[in-house]
C-alpha cells in the first residue's frame, strides 16, 4: 500500500498466517492470490524474481481497469483479466478496459502506458517478461514500451487457464489441483514435489 507521501508499506500478512509452515517437510508449497500467480509456479514450485514481475503486472492491470485480475461473476471471455486485454489490444480496442469509474478523466498516453507495461509484465512466458530495473525505466519514461507486443505461450503451462475456468464454473469451490483453497480469502496453496508434479499438471504416468 501507498501513504499520502507515496512511501510503500506493508498491507497483509494473511497468507503468513494461513500458512501452515512445516506442515510436510517433503513438499514446499507455492502459496498466493489467483491472479497473481505466475502460471508457471505451480510446476515450478519456485518463486523467482520474474514471478514477482507477473504479480506486479497483474496489480498495475488491476488497477487500471478497476477490476480483480480473476472476476468469477464475469462472462467466461472476460474471467481472466489479462487474457480479456490481450484480445482487445489485438482488436485495437484497449482502452474499453479502463476503468469506468473514471468516467474518461485521465490522460490517455499515460493510461495506455500503464495497461501496455501491465500486459509485457504479465506474459506467460517468463523469458517474455522485463526485470524490475526495465520495468523502472519505462515507468521512469526513460525508454519507450516496444510499439509491437505479442502474447507468449509456454507449452509447459497447458491448463493452467483451464484450471482457472474450472474454478469459476464451479463458484471457487472445487478444483482438481494438489493443495488446499480457502476461496473466501482468495487464496491458494499448491504443493509441489517431483512425485507430485505430473497429477498437479493434469497429466498421467
Amino acid at each position: 500500500m501507498l501513504d499520502s507521501e507515496m512511501n510503500g508499506r506493508l498491507g497483509d500478512f494473511g497468507l503468513a498466517r494461513l500458512y501452515e509452515h512445516g506442515a510436510n517437510p517433503s513438499t514446499t508449497r507455492v502459496v498466493g492470490t489467483l491472479g497473481y500467480l505466475a502460471p508457471e509456479l505451480p510446476r515450478t514450485g519456485r518463486a523467482t524474481t520474474s514471478s514477482d514481475v507477473f504479480a506486479f503486472g497483474a496489480l498495475l492491470l488491476e488497477v487500471a481497469c478497476g477490476r480483480r485480475p480473476i472476476e468469477p461473476k464475469a462472462l467466461p471471455e472476460e474471467l481472466v483479466l489479462v487474457d480479456c486485454l490481450w484480445e482487445k489490444f489485438k482488436e485495437g480496442r484497449i482502452l474499453d478496459m479502463v476503468d469506468p469509474r473514471l468516467n474518461g478523466d485521465f490522460d490517455e498516453n499515460e493510461i495506455l502506458m500503464v495497461l501496455k507495461l501491465g500486459l509485457i509484465c504479465s506474459n506467460d512466458n517468463p523469458n517474455a517478461r522485463p526485470n524490475i530495473r526495465q520495468v523502472m525505466r519505462y515507468l521512469d519514461g526513460e525508454v519507450e514500451l516496444p510499439d509491437e507486443m505479442r502474447k507468449h505461450i509456454s507449452s509447459n503451462h497447458e491448463g493452467f487457464d483451464e484450471f482457472l475456468h474450472s474454478l469459476a464454473s464451479s463458484s471457487f469451490d472445487t478444483g482438481s489441483y494438489i493443495g488446499n483453497r480457502d476461496m473466501d480469502n482468495s487464496f491458494t496453496s499448491f504443493g509441489y514435489s517431483p512425485q507430485s508434479l505430473p497429477q498437479a499438471r493434469g497429466e498421467t504416468r
